[in-house]
């Protein structure tokens, strides 16, 4: 006797959505039919939840083994072959290897792709990203590259260290940036396989990391290979881990990231938005990136937070230095900080220069998002640059390191 499908199921078959072993398969009561488009594929043992969940049409899910899904967004032709993927969304072509662990915070743009075991929390692919294998890559935004055969890559069995020995997480790292890398036409980043960075560190586009090297530094300059190691020349010393140093490039980096997320955040506003309109899954679709983002920037405010607590007590901790007294001019600042923060947010930087770079977008007459980016003039691609990066700018200005 043949069992009775669950009528969620049931309701997907008829839809158009193709189930192989239909009685293998979890779809939750919240999500209705017209979340999963006509044309996906549904392979056998795959969960798919959440009310937010939406999956436009030719997505193959579970390929390769059975994928958990709840509250993500995927666009057309997103491939998640196996593993669990929570409060994530993927745009367009991204794709995804057995054995995922991605948590909440996560944004793949478009024909973004990580191999097997890759584990993703709170961080931004931007479109073509590739990442290797056997990759822990949390609290990261990377850019670079053209297109699918030049593309930024992250090796396999690499590490981006986001918990510091003082147990902070004011520690994301940014590789290229936003008022570039939307562009889609800056020179990729290669971060050689079994090594590491160190958050927070900037990377600039075109740089290779040689494998098997732990990178602890920034690298402001384009185009460097790095082919040694970051690390101190001293082999051990004394150490309080509840005690910080200077803490300027920390603070400085954290900065700087946030405004790329707020840069970012205004990019997916104006421009993005255009690109979204007309079909309500698409929009669905759109609006779980933008939450992202907006999440991405919560989760970098509450980490200063933390990062300034600790600092109040590091600074009691070496009251009588200069270090001490640097650290406490920053604690007892920063409600103020966070106040002025909180009003850069809220409001856009460079209006003139973002009027024209939104009045030579509005010329561009395709649907497609990365063909309209690629048809860009150069004048249009310099007043994006110069809007997102006085986006950023400001935002970095605002960063609290009292002079020596």
């Amino acid at each position: 006797m043949t069992a009775v499908l669950p009528e969620s199921v049931r309701l997907l078959l008829q839809h158009g959505v193709s189930i192989p072993s239909p009685h293998t398969v979890e779809i939750s009561h919240g999500i209705e039919p017209g979340q999963i488009a006509p044309g996906t594929i549904i392979h056998a043992g795959c969960r798919i939840r959440g009310a937010e969940t939406v999956i436009d049409t030719k997505c193959v899910i579970g390929a390769e083994g059975p994928v958990t899904i709840e509250n993500c967004q995927l666009g057309a032709r997103v491939s998640l072959a196996g593993g669990s993927f929570s409060g994530a969304t993927f745009l367009d072509g991204a794709s995804f290897g057995s054995c995922a662990h991605v948590r909440a915070g996560t944004l793949l743009e478009e024909e973004s792709s990580c191999a097997h075991s890759v584990g993703l929390k709170q961080t931004l692919l931007m479109p073509f990203v590739v990442t290797g294998s056997l990759v822990n890559f949390c609290d990261c935004l990377m850019a670079g590259g053209t297109g699918r055969k030049n593309h930024s890559e992250v090796g396999s069995s690499y590490v981006h260290f986001n918990f510091t020995p003082h147990q902070d997480k004011a520690t994301a790292s940014l590789i290229g940036d936003v008022p570039r890398g939307v562009l889609l036409d800056q020179k990729p980043v290669f971060l050689g396989g079994q090594g590491g960075l160190v958050g927070p560190v900037r990377i600039a586009y075109g740089t290779i990391i040689a494998a098997g090297i732990v990178w602890r530094r920034d690298i402001i300059d384009p185009g460097l290979l790095i082919a040694t190691s970051g690390a101190t020349s001293r082999h051990a010393f004394p150490y309080e881990a509840q005690v910080y140093g200077d803490v300027s490039r920390i603070l400085l980096n954290n900065f700087v990231y946030l405004g790329n997320l707020r840069a970012l955040r205004d990019w997916y506003t104006h421009v993005r938005s255009r690109f979204y309109q007309g079909d309500p899954r698409r929009l669905l679709l759109f609006q779980g990136a933008l939450h992202r983002i907006m999440a991405m920037i919560e989760e970098r405010l509450a980490r200063l937070d933390d990062l300034v607590a600790r600092l109040k007590e590091s600074a009691s901790a070496i009251a009588d230095t200069d270090t001490g007294a640097r650290q406490r001019v920053i604690a007892d600042g920063w409600s103020a900080t966070r106040e002025a923060v909180n009003k850069a947010l809220a409001k856009d930087a460079a209006a003139a220069d973002r009027d024209r770079a939104l009045s030579l977008l509005a010329s561009v007459d395709t649907a497609d998002y990365v063909m309209a980016v690629r048809g860009l003039s150069a004048t249009c691609r310099k007043d994006v640059t110069a809007w997102l990066q006085a986006e950023v700018d400001a935002i970095a200005a605002l960063c609290p390191v009292p002079p020596r």
